[in-house]
């Protein structure tokens, strides 16, 4: 029994003279562009080859005059020069005015010419409309520049209005206690409190642990206020990672972050009417306080039960935000 195998001879074809590699018909690259090829073969043969196009919908005036040209002249889109300064096959067409500036569609989409060009309001700027602040994440640099930028635009529009402050924060921890940022986030959110004219009322909603507990326990006093089932805690500020941090370094750390206990010590009894002392003590360990724990303690004033004061200011009705913005409310609709 005999095997018979099929021998390839390559041929002694080249691309170009210089070239001392031999080359094969099958990995030959043609020296004729691909373009150029097809550009030929479309002239040479129309009724054979057809260009396949993409589904075209009817009702687009644009990609309908562009199938119709491609039909017709297949060679005007294969040989077409570059042009970076206009919009690709926009000669096709008689008029080469075919986008409206930005003028003539806001003129053509005005339902109303006299109206003021107010946007629609979304969350954040009813909030903040509201004067209400919302922490919601841990403190890390992100949210203390959005706090303390809020803040301040609070007090520039009216220094007289009290600014609501709700806080649902575990801090500079998150809740598995890893460090996510560092101690000087909350100082600098509470140092912008303190700078404040307007009075501040603090609402604890959900949880505020550490850093947190400091700012709801840094309200106006006789406006702190805590949701029925709401936590706090306050606890000794932690060390972040040392990883492969020298020696040296690690105890640099440990002697900051025991400067930075030190002052949430002075500032939390400042705020709560305890001795260091006393917060020192229950600093020890981590140490939660529920609504009625946190006011016998000092860190709010009132646990607000339903419809027991007033945490918000005024939020505009939708009716007003409507008006304000040109919208007419037509009967029926």
């Amino acid at each position: 029994m005999s095997t018979s195998f099929l021998h390839f001879t390559p041929k002694a074809t080249s691309i170009s003279s210089s070239s001392s590699s031999p080359s094969f018909p099958f990995l030959r690259t043609n020296p004729r562009p691909l373009k150029t090829l097809f550009a030929a073969s479309c002239i040479g043969s129309k009724a054979s080859v057809k260009i396949p196009t993409p589904p075209i919908n009817p009702k687009d005036p644009f990609l309908s005059k562009l199938a119709s040209a491609a039909a017709k002249s297949p060679e005007t889109f294969l040989n077409r020069p570059v042009n970076p300064d206009t919009p690709p096959y926009l000669d096709v067409f008689d008029s080469p005015t075919l986008m409206a500036s930005p003028a003539q569609v806001e003129r053509s989409v005005s339902y109303n010419e006299h109206r003021p060009r107010t946007p629609p309001p979304d969350l954040p700027s009813l909030l903040l409309h509201g004067r209400i602040v919302y922490i919601g994440m841990p403190l890390v640099p992100a949210v203390t520049e959005l706090v303390v930028a809020e803040l301040m635009y609070l007090q520039w529009m009216d220094p007289k209005e009290p600014i609501y402050i709700y806080i649902n924060s575990t801090g500079t921890t998150r809740d598995d206690g890893e460090s996510v940022g560092m101690e000087t986030e909350g100082f600098a959110i509470y140092d912008a409190m303190m700078q404040m004219k307007n009075e501040l009322h603090t609402v604890a909603v959900g949880a505020a642990i550490g850093q947190a507990c400091l700012l709801l326990a840094a309200g106006t006093p006789g406006k702190r206020f805590m949701m029925p089932h709401a936590k706090a805690m306050i606890q000794q500020p932690r060390v972040p990672s040392s990883g492969l941090m020298p020696a040296s370094d690690v105890l640099i750390r440990a002697r900051e972050a025991i400067t930075n206990r030190d002052t949430l010590v002075k500032l939390l009894a400042k705020h709560t009417g305890n001795s260091e002392e006393t917060v020192a003590k229950v600093m020890k360990r981590p140490f939660y306080m529920d609504s009625t724990k946190a006011r016998e303690f000092g860190v709010i004033d009132k646990i607000l039960w339903r419809g027991q004061d007033k945490i918000m200011a005024d939020v505009a009705p939708p009716e007003e935000w409507d008006k304000n913005a040109g919208i007419k409310v037509v009967d029926g609709f």
